[in-house]
């Protein structure tokens, strides 16, 4: 399924088992592959048919410094409210590993391309996109 990326295999298993929350209702978590309803009222409350959940936050799943991070998302955050997209604050974190949660956002509105431009722009790995029927994607960048 992901056998033509540059991205380690145990590091893809990792983003598919990675819960994503939206931190403007905590109990929504999204996972790959799981229909999420309160994604798919989100998207019908605010009028879009796609959405987002990108990160700024360590290129390429590289560890980088609290600060380094937070000012990435800050650009990001910019660069998402140029677009004059609604982006909801949150947070990937997978539920065992030792990795830190990452901050990110949920954008809704969001379409494919447009986020797989911004993710490569960042240096992600891959992001989460979810289409019309709210089914959490891993979209690899490499």
């Amino acid at each position: 399924m992901f056998s033509d990326t540059e991205i380690p295999r145990e590091t893809i298993q990792a983003y598919l088992e990675t819960e994503y929350f939206a931190f403007d209702d905590a109990s929504m978590a999204l996972k790959i592959g799981e229909p999420n309803s309160k994604l798919a009222a989100l998207h019908t409350a605010h009028g879009v048919t796609c959405s987002a959940f990108i990160t700024a936050c360590n290129p390429f799943s590289q560890a980088c410094s609290a600060k380094f991070n937070a000012d990435r998302q800050h650009a990001l955050a910019r660069d998402l409210e140029n677009l004059g997209l609604v982006a909801i604050d949150g947070m990937g974190k997978h539920p065992s590993n030792n990795w830190p949660g990452e901050a990110s956002f949920l954008v809704l509105g969001l379409p494919l391309d447009a986020a797989k431009a911004l993710g490569t722009q960042y240096g992600q790995n891959a992001i989460v996109w979810s289409a019309a029927d709210a089914t959490p994607q891993l979209i690899l960048l490499r």
